[in-house]
């Protein structure tokens, strides 16, 4: 249930971005990474943007740089950070797999330190389970990221700190992981032509002004989807000089609230037949 990419919403940061070698999807195209993320900022532009962690572990021996908050894949080496917004799923899965790949073997080397009003409360051999509560947060180290973790005490002041940076310097009321593939109307080098799934997309247009939603039917006769080439081609098409794929197949889902409607209702056919659980997604509201 947690996304690859970074995340924000209502302004608030819910998490960064898990290694290249740990995410789920169809390939990147060349210079794309898993920070890649297209939102809107607080001047109410969208645009495409990267957004990357900046934190630290502040320690009585010293600063110890944040590599995670709130991922399912921490890099090798690294401490995350894991708040309220993470829910009561296991954080072990974390320590799982390496940069590059996704399916290797847990880290036998990790370490756990939860702190709460700046104080270190507890610590553990092995990631934990269950809800965080707010105003603490969990500490998750695997191989030097656990070995610094466990020159932490209980009682020893320790101060978590952490932001996601935008690389263009925005400061962003919302934000959503996924790709480009089109940029400045033209598409991206290197999008995949051969494979054909249902699509979820975002367009910008009218200088961030307008945006797009995209959501492919999934129902039989159209269930051969587009590839991501085609995706770019259609977003063009439509209008938007950037484009963003967002995730697709099954969790492909458009719901909308007609005008005179209490309730909202699927619009589209989801190619698996239903609604499928989905981490993430965009959400539209009108004011009053």
């Amino acid at each position: 249930g947690s996304a690859v990419g970074p995340e924000i919403a209502d302004g608030h940061p819910l998490k960064a971005a898990v290694p290249k070698g740990q995410r789920f999807g169809p390939a990147l195209p060349s210079g794309s990474t898993t920070e890649d993320v297209v939102g809107v900022g607080t001047d109410r532009t969208a645009r495409i943007d990267r957004l990357s962690l900046s934190g630290s572990v502040t320690t009585p021996a010293g600063r110890l740089k944040l590599g995670g908050l709130n991922q399912y894949a921490l890099p090798v080496g690294s401490i995350g950070a894991y708040t309220s917004d993470w829910g009561s799923a296991s954080r072990a899965r974390a320590t799982c797999g390496t940069d590059t790949r996704r399916s290797a073997p847990c880290s036998k080397d990790t370490y756990e330190v939860t702190v709460r009003n700046g104080r270190v409360v507890a610590t553990s051999g092995k990631p934990g389970t269950g809800t965080i509560p707010a105003g603490t947060t969990v500490l998750v180290g695997r191989e030097d990221g656990a070995r610094q973790l466990r020159k932490l005490t209980k009682g020893q002041s320790v101060r978590v700190e952490h932001r996601l940076v935008a690389a263009s310097g925005v400061r962003y009321a919302f934000a959503i992981g996924g790709f480009p593939v089109l940029r400045n109307g033209a598409p991206l080098k290197g999008l995949d032509a051969k494979a054909t799934a249902v699509r979820t997309a975002v367009g910008i247009a009218n200088g961030g002004h307008r945006l797009l939603l995209v959501a492919l039917d999934g129902r039989p006769a159209y269930r051969r989807g587009l590839t991501v080439a085609e995706l770019a081609a259609q977003l063009k098409k439509l209008g938007a000089t950037e484009g963003f794929d967002l995730d697709g197949g099954g969790s492909s889902t458009l719901v909308a609230r007609p005008r005179g409607a209490t309730r909202v209702s699927v619009r589209n056919h989801p190619s698996d037949g239903s609604e499928r659980a989905v981490p993430n997604g965009i959400g539209v509201f009108a004011a009053g």
